[in-house]
């Protein structure tokens, strides 16, 4: 039996999954939860690969251009380049 939730207990179940360690398919779980009652994962983001949704760890590297500074971190699982502005 599936039980509905508020907007409100979807987003505390959205901290406190990100407070502890995950797997893909749980990020996978947590990331079409945030979709289906179109909660925002803002800073979040910056925790999992946009690729393979693992946790992101990796090689860490911090660029500048003209305008802006980035800093990228290059996936352990997938190599895949995760482009944050700072």
């Amino acid at each position: 039996m599936k039980t509905d939730l508020s907007k409100k207990e979807a987003q505390e179940k959205i901290t406190e999954f990100f407070n502890s360690d995950f797997s893909k398919e749980e990020m996978k779980k947590i990331k079409r939860l945030a979709m289906k009652y179109k909660i925002k994962l803002g800073d979040h983001r910056k925790q999992f690969c946009k690729s393979c949704l693992s946790q992101l760890k990796g090689e860490l590297r911090i660029s500048r251009t003209k305008n802006a500074v980035y800093k990228t971190i290059i996936c352990n699982c997938c190599n895949t380049r995760n482009k944050f502005k700072i």
